[in-house]
């Protein structure tokens, strides 16, 4: 039943902010009922027994009241669903300078510092993810390449394709090599143009994490919310690199705010925008985006103020928003003829369907990634379980507040357990909690490719739970249950931060005593906070926030003073670059990525290419992890042609004299020059500006182009060099072309060594047969 200006609440529910309800406050006289907000938030029970409610929006006097169901604001007249009283467009047009003067100075009813705070905050998280970027050069020249590409070519940045001449594309969506292309087109080709979209991004994301989490909740559980997500070690290195994550983290946090937008007033507009981001987040980085999906629909059906059947359309048309973005994109690649479009790189018969999944899909849960480096299950991307986010790879980079957060998470479920259903302050938990453990689960059990970075889609809800969680708490903090809970949150922060930051005991140790004793000191006090005097809470506050951020944020510092270049970078002290492997695999054909301390060796004649053929080499040994250098050389039936300029995992700076040969006569030519793998063939083709033909795709295992292809671009004049080195072909059941083109090149051009790189002149063949017989020579 409705309830009148008036009259109090419906027995058994708290009522609107300000209304008489449980708790130890003094009720204030009876609220009324409001039907359209002028400010940001959603009322919830967490703050429904607070006499004065200054972040509770206020009621808008043009509108006739109108509540719904448990007092919570109904349809209403003006509504999408009402006709009479809808505002006139001079009313909108008000409305919308109102918002404009909100976005600049805030509502009028915050505190004074919330804007001041949100600006400062918005500020320092882009001088971190700015400051010295350009250090990282191309940063992952895998991608870069292909940004580079798509500024030249709008086909080529259409597909995201590797080079201009479009003869095979990355691994991943486009939409991210969108981003990167158009910066590129606008603003030229360079570290800064690539990477500043990134940085921005990562500002964006902590805005919109801002504005998604206060809703519902004070100004205060927002910026805190904020400021962990932005000192989160690993956030930081993906908002300074040019991986997929970064649009793929502010996409996913665009969705959860639609969703809850949506479910205040049962909106389908709102939905399928949710629908819309998680569909371009699938054009970003496949089937990860998918991962929250079920915990939106779950939330909306559960909280959404209309009636179940209504829910359950509108979930259908949220997933139509879903489908509808990717699934044209989709259609185009499989509908186009092969001929007219690039080879779909890591995909073995040249879909997206395939590569979505296979290679980015099902696959990295079972392991079962034909073509992958090193095969699947085998342990090489780290060990498998619940402890996986807090071990040694991942611990550092992601969970030095995850076991915060958890806690918090059921303390805000528990604190709203009695709440209505359509409580959005319980909406809230639910769908960060969800987005907790789904993705952390996921990632712990995957059996396929790992990397830590991956972790930073679990940032948004740590940083959302951690502050949503700290708020309900402090709300409470006059019960003894919430304060013990804060002081016991907080004395864990600051063990588990202890533990991290002793994993590199020797930077900084001060840290660590630091947030310990701060910590500890800061968890005692709570217990008599409410008889502190204000200086004393002050201080207590500080140290508080000490214990929370000090370890990240020293970290995230740490990361953004070097540079990081290469597929896998990490964040933290030492966490700079990885380079691609040596020549050489170990015992048994396992290719070795990350080698021991030692010197770099040398590969002069290839090691064992995919099938058994020799690869032409170069100077083995690139740096791994931690500054040592992966070996060069060949081990017992290990994988042949890596090392050279580039690698596998990180492409090289080749010489101004390398550089002058390929550039000669490079318009005569579609491809300046072919080598193995995308990482070394992108180099070439940065230093260039040319396309550069990459063989085989990330890894050398697609087969793409086959020999036969090749064998046609020769004999059409469409290739002017082969470079020697820097694939894996064959591995884990791919393909053995590249191997096979290696071996080709080799018995039929003569090699010229360059600095160290090996070229051959595809124009000049050692065969006195004809161009019509060289296209159709055999491999042997």
């Amino acid at each position: 039943m409705p309830t009148s200006p008036t009259q109090p609440p419906p027995t058994g529910h708290p009522g609107p902010p300000g209304a008489a309800g449980p708790g130890p406050w003094p009720a204030a006289a009876p609220a009324p009922a409001r039907d359209r907000y002028t400010g940001p938030e959603q009322p919830s029970y967490l703050w429904a027994s607070q006499a004065t409610m200054p972040d509770v929006r206020q009621p808008d006097p043009r509108r006739p009241a109108a509540t719904g169901d448990l007092g919570r604001p109904g349809p209403g007249p003006g509504r999408r669903h009402g006709v009479a009283g809808a505002p006139s467009r001079g009313d909108r047009r008000a409305e919308h300078g109102g918002r404009l003067a909100r976005l600049v100075r805030g509502r009028p009813e915050d505190p004074r510092w919330v804007r001041p705070a949100l600006v400062g905050l918005l500020i320092a998280t882009a001088v971190l993810y700015l400051w010295d970027l350009g250090a990282s050069g191309w940063a992952n020249a895998f991608y870069s390449a292909s940004a580079q590409a798509g500024s030249v070519s709008w086909k080529a940045m259409f597909y995201a394709s590797s080079d201009a001449g479009n003869s095979i594309t990355v691994d991943k969506p486009p939409a991210a090599m969108w981003v990167m292309a158009l910066s590129a087109r606008i603003f030229g080709v360079s570290s800064w143009s690539i990477l500043v979209p990134e940085a921005l991004m990562g500002v964006a994301s902590v805005g919109m994490l801002y504005l998604t989490v206060r809703r519902a909740f004070p100004a205060g559980a927002a910026l805190l919310a904020g400021a962990v997500l932005a000192l989160t070690p690993v956030a930081t290195l993906m908002f300074r690199f040019n991986n997929p994550d970064a649009l793929l983290v502010l996409l996913l946090i665009c969705a959860a705010y639609a969703v809850l937008r949506a479910l205040e007033t049962a909106s389908t507009r709102w939905l399928v925008w949710a629908g819309v981001f998680v569909s371009f987040g699938f054009l970003t980085k496949m089937l990860q985006a998918l991962l929250i999906v079920p915990v939106l629909a779950l939330v909306y059906l559960a909280v959404a103020p209309t009636r179940f059947t209504r829910r359950l359309w509108q979930v259908g048309a949220g997933a139509l928003g879903l489908v509808v973005p990717a699934g044209i994109f989709v259609a185009i690649v499989e509908l186009a003829p092969e001929s007219s479009r690039p080879y779909i790189g890591g995909s073995q018969d040249n879909s997206l369907l395939e590569l979505t999944l296979g290679y980015n899909g099902l696959g990295r849960l079972t392991g079962n990634e034909t073509g992958s480096v090193g095969g699947g299950g085998g342990g090489m991307w780290g060990s498998t379980g619940w402890g996986r986010m807090f071990g040694s790879e991942a611990g550092t980079q992601v969970s030095w507040l995850i076991p915060t957060a958890l806690v918090l998470l059921v303390a805000g479920l528990w604190v709203t357990r009695r709440a209505p259903r359509t409580d959005p302050g319980r909406a809230a938990f639910a769908l960060w909690g969800g987005w907790l453990l789904v993705t952390g689960i996921v990632f712990s059990q995957m059996k396929g490719i790992f990397h830590p970075y991956y972790t930073v889609a679990l940032a948004p809800a740590i940083g959302a739970l951690v502050g949503m969680g700290s708020a309900a708490l402090w709300r409470r903090r006059a019960h003894p249950a919430a304060t013990a809970t804060l002081a016991g949150a907080l004395a864990l922060t600051a063990i588990w931060s202890f533990i991290l930051l002793n994993r590199t005991s020797d930077w900084h140790p001060w840290i660590r005593w630091t947030v310990l004793i701060a910590g500890f000191a800061a968890a005692l006090l709570f217990v008599v906070f409410s008889w502190l005097p204000r200086p004393a809470r002050i201080v207590v506050t500080t140290a508080a926030l000490v214990a929370a951020l000090l370890g990240p944020l020293g970290y995230s510092v740490a990361t953004a003073a070097v540079p990081h270049t290469g597929s896998i970078p990490s964040a933290g002290p030492g966490g700079g670059g990885l380079g691609g492997p040596g020549g050489g695999g170990g015992p048994g054909g396992r290719l070795m990525i990350f080698g021991g301390p030692g010197a770099a060796g040398t590969q002069t004649g290839g090691g064992a290419g995919a099938g058994g053929q020799q690869v032409p080499g170069q100077t083995g040994g690139t740096t791994a992890p931690g500054g040592t250098t992966a070996p060069g050389g060949t081990g017992p039936g290990g994988m042949g042609g890596g090392g050279g300029m580039g690698g596998l995992l990180g492409a090289g700076d080749p010489s101004d004299e390398v550089v002058a040969m390929l550039e000669e006569n490079a318009s005569s030519y579609t491809w300046v020059a072919a080598s193995v793998g995308s990482n070394n063939a992108a180099g070439y083709q940065l230093a260039t500006g040319d396309p550069v033909m990459a063989i085989g795709g990330f890894n050398g295992s697609d087969p793409s182009p086959t020999l036969e292809q090749f064998q046609q671009y020769v004999a059409d004049g469409r290739i002017h060099y082969f470079i020697g080195g820097g694939g894996f072909g064959g591995q884990n059941g791919g393909s053995s072309a590249s191997g096979e083109i290696a071996a080709w090149v080799q018995e039929n051009f003569t090699a010229t060594t360059v600095d160290n790189v090996t070229l051959y002149d595809l124009t000049a063949s050692t065969s006195t047969t004809s161009a019509g017989s060289l296209s159709g020579a055999s491999n042997t």
